[in-house]
């Protein structure tokens, strides 16, 4: 929720002055929050699961 929120305002409130500026700035701050908010929902959760059952299997008798 927060990343969207953070993306729709970067993406949508660049109007007003100041503008130009803060729409070549909000370009890579919107991929990096898209980019962050995948990582952390699909891709840290696999790779611990890998890893915890790689770990588990290692410590069964």
């Amino acid at each position: 929720m927060t990343a969207c929120v953070s993306i729709g305002g970067l993406a949508l409130g660049a109007t007003g002055t100041g503008a130009d500026v803060m729409k070549r700035i909000a370009t890579p701050m919107v991929g990096g929050g898209v980019t962050s908010t995948m990582m952390e929902l699909l891709v840290y959760p696999a790779i611990y699961y890998l890893w915890r059952s790689c770990c588990l299997k290692r410590l069964a008798p």
